[in-house]
């Protein structure tokens, strides 16, 4: 599991590149996070991001009736969304190449 002090500061990058692939709502991005290895992501964790996003206009959302039950609020990305994800795309590779070097490079220390 990662540790949600390492998580915290690319969930929200993670969430855009979700939106970014089909159009989505909050209970959908929780479970496609823990699909693709982040663990269990508390909804009550993705919402307050979710809001967030859309009050930074990175993101929009529109109700969508559901066969299950009540309305769904689906998530899209707009252009000043699809320019954060790539800033964050190219910014989270610059880092986790830099991480790799360090780790590559002390490798034999931490044994």
């Amino acid at each position: 599991m990662i540790p949600s002090q390492m998580l915290k500061g690319t969930l929200e990058g993670c969430i855009l590149a979700i939106i970014s692939k089909n159009e989505t709502y909050g209970y959908e991005i929780s479970r496609q996070l823990e699909e693709y290895g982040f663990g269990s992501v508390a909804e009550g964790t993705i919402y307050p991001l979710l809001l967030r996003l859309e009050k930074n206009e990175l993101v929009t959302a529109v109700y969508r009736q559901s066969e299950l039950g009540p309305k769904r609020k689906y998530y899209s990305l707009t252009d000043k969304g699809i320019t954060e994800l790539r800033q964050f795309a190219e910014n989270y590779r610059e880092l986790s190449a830099a991480v790799e070097r360090l780790f590559h490079d002390v490798e034999g220390d931490m044994r």
